[in-house]
């Protein structure tokens, strides 16, 4: 696969790598899309908003520059926008790869951290160099302008220029609470939401906090996904219930959704609305109970989306698609090409929701 480079959501040329419930493999043009749905599936996306989340500014015990990368938060609440969990990198930008980007200065508690015109404290560290618990000062009002004035949305080397904020919203963009794009809903317009309607596909939509996809650090990778607050309406719980009476799949735009769904049916496999922290990772070990189908990026192995991937195929349906993912280069990150995966036959556990 290579690294797709033009920040276009919706390229006329995106294609979709499709894996049926029986492992078949085959290849259509992304736009398509809806074809693979059927009357009375639920389709259900992200409509979370991407924060302006990379902070540049100073360490202020040392005068070292620092970038601060917003990463983690306990509630989608807008007043609780004071504390943070945050990846901390030493002076450079996008433009050198993250994996290359030098360690901070040594953080402590009670460092200040001057981020242009917000100011923040290190409350905790969080047993590695980069990661850190901050405490931002002012009131919630005085914080959503500071970022909205100097944050930028966090950016990986394989775009080679900056992203604006538009880039990065999905069309169903809603609450600015995830860290980086729940990039999975590119695929959508209003056009391809319309075209659902006229098949009998249902729509619906819920908000988790999208983290980061990558820290640059591979200890730190293996921590990935950190913590993600989620809410689920009343009406995407009760279209669950009407799909699944009406013989309807259950299709996740994207990974976040899934972990979504499948924390909220941990207890008793029914999707409760409402607010929750996902915390659990949903991998080959992880028995789904609610959703059927995933519509998301392409993945490369080491990542914590690919693993979530192996609780829908086998590692050698998986492997088999990643070899026809780079026999015709398809193109990956955030602005890349998509896969559709049917969960396989041998997964058990659906239950109504």
């Amino acid at each position: 696969m290579i690294a797709a480079q033009a920040p276009v959501q919706r390229p006329r040329d995106a294609r979709l790598l499709i894996v049926d419930v029986d492992g078949h493999i085959r290849h259509a043009a992304r736009s398509g899309f809806v074809e693979l749905l059927h009357p009375h599936d639920l389709v259900i996306a992200n409509d979370a908003a991407t924060l302006p989340a990379s902070l540049h500014g100073r360490h202020a015990p040392s005068g070292a520059v620092i970038e601060v990368r917003l990463a983690g938060r306990a509630s989608l609440d807008p007043a609780d926008v004071h504390r943070f969990v945050a990846v901390v990198f030493g002076a450079g930008d996008f433009r050198t790869r993250t994996e290359d980007r030098p360690l901070p200065p040594t953080l402590a508690p009670d460092d200040r951290l001057e981020l242009g015109p917000l100011s923040a404290t290190v409350e905790s560290l969080l047993d590695h160099p980069r990661l850190v618990s901050l405490r931002f000062d002012g009131a919630a009002r005085d914080i959503w302008v500071g970022l909205a004035a100097h944050g930028r949305p966090i950016q990986y080397a394989h775009v080679p220029s900056p992203l604006a904020l538009w880039d990065v919203w999905t069309p169903i963009a809603a609450m600015p609470v995830a860290f980086e794009p729940p990039s999975a809903g590119f695929v959508l317009d209003w056009a391809s939401i319309r075209a659902m309607q006229l098949r009998g596909v249902a729509f619906a939509t819920l908000t988790l906090a999208a983290g980061i996809s990558s820290t640059g650090d591979a200890e730190l990778d293996r921590r990935l996904p950190f913590d993600e607050p989620y809410r689920i309406p009343v009406n995407t719980a009760a279209a669950i219930l009407e799909a699944r009476r009406q013989g309807g799949r259950v299709i996740a735009i994207g990974t976040t959704v899934v972990r979504a769904l499948e924390h909220a049916a941990a207890r008793d496999g029914v999707v409760h609305s409402g607010d929750g922290l996902a915390t659990q990772r949903v991998g080959p070990a992880s028995s789904l109970r609610v959703v059927d189908a995933i519509l998301s990026g392409t993945h490369e192995a080491d990542s914590s989306h690919y693993q979530l991937l192996r609780a829908f195929a086998d590692d050698a349906t998986l492997a088999d698609a990643t070899a026809a993912l780079e026999a015709s280069a398809y193109r990956t990150h955030e602005f890349g090409d998509s896969m559709f995966i049917e969960r396989r036959k041998r997964a058990v556990g659906r239950a109504a929701a």
